[in-house]
């Protein structure tokens, strides 16, 4: 059947947005004269596209408020990174995408694609129906331009190879209009190609606007934001510099935000966020919210399901810088009883599916201590267990890391702040909760997700300075944001190599790892630059070390779009349910 998928349910189906504070007219029913003797419905259409970036809609019948694009999108690309780990199994799909075990009948993957694709949709009617030429309208051409743009990268990360792994691997299905009688997969460079025209023009037709509102509002800077990020994806590293060379100027500090404890919280009005899907008290969906399964107030009990944590690497990358002040604000760890005493755990094979466990030994009763030599003894399983204290190298006369004897290998163990072993612990694992997602408007589950940000433009601009052989203007850039945290600023890339880093590209991706974990940006990271996605911490995930180029780092096409339009599924990811 050659009929598209999405098209057929914004037809069928009726859409609800529940919770939206903005009027909306769909694209899709309007015709251009419409546009023309109404100006404003465009504008209204155009705000109901940024409303399905956060609102739960009707699909397949039914309206769940814990499906929406930001939530799923998060949520299935930080599960497949290794910043976050998922303490125990649940019916939740969030559990398959750590497990890199998706289906084409997942419910978070139909969702997205589905929204994904009404969303492009959406902005393809008004890019249709609106003439270009007067100012106001240039703008809305401008922010639908970029949303096409935004949707077709997001489904390129998430269903197809990434771009540097090859540009004739297919790639998704490419919508430029609202004519969908064909239906076949793209390549991932014609896909790439477009993303790029798109944002171009964005650019150009956003270029001497005011953003129309806070920064919820898609403006000139985050168009040309996005297409840095595109141009570094691409390996355009030469145009990604050009580029963030434009936007930073002589002081790439002075669009950010100091205040790291609320810029989260206050991401709609920080100077520092260039887009970010804007929630107010009114969009709320309490625990079904995307920071919900980040964060609770008082235990898994408590505001929020508090089930997905920091991994035990990322915390360790932290810890060779006491002080950071991003790690202060973002990481916080329930039931830790702060009164000097240490507990030690580790990862072991907890014989369920080759899922690890935590071996843990803590509050159970008065927490450890260490001896002279700032070593920990201590029992597990009636057996007596001294650690290995080993400084490595780093800022601070270096960090500690430990290990024991244990089975008969050397195996890091993590000595870390004792907690309240009954409350504080969930599954024998530390409830380390991160906030980015939290707290606004006094709500513990409310957040306005950061999607793009100033920070990010100067990453960009010191990864592309690193793979050009520019190390030194990488470290400076770098050293940016290693200030605002409050931690060691290199000297120089010398230094950097006495601190077991090989090149500044190392040094460039250790700080995106730091300054933008959560915010779905990690795996894309890691494989772009080849390098492999190690899985090996405590969580119900494999304990396995996936290479770069993997299929099954692929997510399953929907079973309903292969069914309707006969495009082929990803390898490996199983038939039609």
């Amino acid at each position: 059947m050659a009929r598209r998928l999405d098209i057929f349910l914004i037809l069928a189906g009726v859409l609800t947005l529940a919770g939206c504070n903005m009027d909306y007219y769909r694209s899709d029913t309007m015709t251009s004269s419409q546009f023309k003797n109404d100006p404003s419905s465009a504008v209204f259409s155009t705000d109901g596209n940024y409303a399905m970036f956060k609102t739960p809609m009707e699909y397949r019948g039914k309206s769940d408020n814990g499906l929406t694009f930001i939530k799923m999108w998060n949520h299935m690309t930080e599960m497949r990174g290794d910043n976050a780990m998922l303490s125990g199994t649940t019916s939740s799909p969030i559990y398959n995408s750590a497990c890199y075990d998706d289906t084409p009948d997942l419910k978070h993957s139909y969702y997205f694609w589905w929204c994904c694709y009404k969303i492009i949709y959406s902005a393809n009617s008004i890019i249709e129906m609106v003439p270009e030429g007067e100012a106001l309208n240039n703008q809305l051409l401008g922010e639908n331009y970029f949303m096409r743009a935004f949707c077709h990268l997001c489904l390129s990360c998430l269903y197809s190879k990434q771009y540097p792994l090859g540009r004739d691997n297919p790639g998704v299905v490419l919508r430029t209009s609202t004519d969908c009688s064909v239906t076949e997969r793209s390549t991932v460079g014609e896909v790439y190609d477009q993303i790029e025209a798109d944002l171009k023009k964005a650019v150009e037709l956003l270029k001497g606007t005011t953003r129309r509102g806070d920064a919820g509002y898609i403006s000139y800077d985050a168009a040309r934001a996005l297409l840095s990020r595109v141009y570094l994806y691409m390996e355009k590293n030469q145009e990604c510099l050009d580029l963030c060379n434009e936007m930073l100027g002589a002081d790439p500090a002075a669009n950010l935000d100091q205040d790291l404890d609320n810029y989260f919280i206050n991401a709609r009005t920080s100077k520092e966020t260039l887009w970010c899907i804007a929630c107010t008290p009114l969009d709320a969906v309490g625990r079904s919210s995307l920071g919900s399964m980040y964060y609770s107030t008082n235990g898994t009990g408590g505001v929020g399901w508090g089930e997905v944590y920091w991994t035990d690497p990322l915390i360790e990358l932290f810890r060779r810088y006491p002080g950071d002040k991003r790690f202060a604000a973002y990481f916080s760890t329930y039931g830790q009883l702060n009164d000097g005493t240490k507990m030690v755990h580790w990862p072991i094979d907890d014989g369920k599916n080759f899922f690890r466990s935590n071996a843990i030994v803590c509050g159970k009763d008065k927490g450890l201590t260490p001896d002279a030599n700032g070593n920990f003894t201590f029992t597990y399983l009636d057996k007596q267990y001294t650690t290995v204290y080993k400084s490595k190298p780093g800022v601070n006369n270096g960090y500690p890391q430990y290990f024991i004897n244990y089975n008969g290998a050397e195996t890091q163990v993590y000595v870390r702040d004792n907690v309240d072993f009954a409350n504080g612990t969930r599954n024998t694992y530390p409830q380390n909760y991160m906030s980015k997602f939290a707290n606004q408007d006094g709500d513990p589950n409310l957040s306005s997700p950061v999607m793009l940000r100033w920070a990010e433009v100067i990453l960009n601009r010191a990864e592309a300075e690193a793979k050009l052989g520019q190390d030194a203007a990488a470290i400076k850039d770098v050293n940016v944001l290693r200030k605002r945290a409050g931690i060691h600023e290199w000297a120089n890339l010398a230094e950097c190599q006495g601190h077991e880093y090989k090149t500044s590209l190392d040094v460039v991706l250790d700080e995106r790892r730091m300054e933008l974990c959560f915010e779905a940006q990690r795996p894309f990271d890691l494989i772009r630059n080849k390098r492999n996605i190690d899985h090996r911490f405590a969580g119900v995930q494999p304990w396995k070390e996936y290479p770069y180029d993997c299929d099954e780092f692929l997510f399953a096409i929907p079973a309903d779009e292969i069914l309707v339009s006969g495009i082929s599924q990803n390898p490996g990811k199983g038939t039609n349910k």
